[in-house]
């Protein structure tokens, strides 16, 4: 049985071909591409279930790559490796549809360990709101990854959807930061934390011209998604 497949985009041949060999010695699928350039044709071609991406490429980098791949129906987990270590290239990583980052030199070990991790929330992650459902103002469709307003439609990115429905399915409740961070990352470390208060923004954003639809920060605690319409 073919197990799991992984779109490794990395331009250090000796580095790729461990990375790879190791990989598939776990039963894993690999396709392993080297040019940013030839990343979203491969994409369409191999499907796959999650992509690993490094940062610094040829033609287009992987910010830019996890941006076109987040913004794709039913967008598969993004994990970075990057030598870039510095706090604003995780942030931007997280930013551009990453859902998590390792930062090079790594283990083989803590990599498989969190590609495991992250398809297994793929798996169990909050099941998704059918149909188009009112929120408000706004026609939210998780199936489509679409909140829209009128003649204004959002495209939501994989996260931005798994977040919104989960703050769907506890409208109007009080919501724990941390069984938050659980349920969509699977761990609450800083890093996802910062991650989460980007998602939370950007949904204020979308949802800010409806003034009965409210995310409220709950200091300390969380937050309560409000409907009063």
């Amino acid at each position: 049985m073919k197990g799991p497949k992984i779109l490794y985009v990395e331009d250090e041949e000796f580095l790729g071909k461990i990375v790879t060999e190791s990989l598939e010695s776990r039963n894993y699928q690999v396709h392993m591409v080297a040019d940013g350039a030839k990343v979203m044709a491969a994409y369409e071609k191999f499907q796959p279930d999650i992509c690993v991406l490094d940062i610094m490429l040829p033609n287009v980098d992987g910010f830019q790559l996890a941006e076109q791949i987040s913004s794709l129906p039913q967008p598969p987990p993004i994990i970075f490796l990057s030598a870039k270590n510095q706090t604003e290239d995780i942030v931007t990583g997280f930013k551009s549809g990453g859902n998590d980052y390792l930062k090079k030199p790594f283990s083989l070990e803590e990599l498989i360990a969190r590609i495991e991790n992250l398809l297994s929330l793929t798996i169990r992650a909050p099941k998704a709101q059918t149909g188009a459902i009112p929120v408000g103002s706004y026609t939210y469709n998780a199936q489509h990854l679409t909140l829209a307003r009128g003649d204004q439609v959002t495209q939501l990115s994989h996260r931005e959807n798994e977040l919104l429905n989960y703050l769907l399915e506890h409208r109007n409740d009080i919501i724990d930061r941390k069984k938050l961070l659980l349920a969509l990352w699977g761990d609450d470390s800083y890093f996802n934390s910062r991650n989460l208060d980007v998602y939370i923004k950007k949904l204020r954003d979308y949802l800010k011209a409806d003034d009965q639809v409210k995310i409220i920060t709950l200091k300390g605690i969380g937050y309560r998604f409000l409907i009063t319409a």
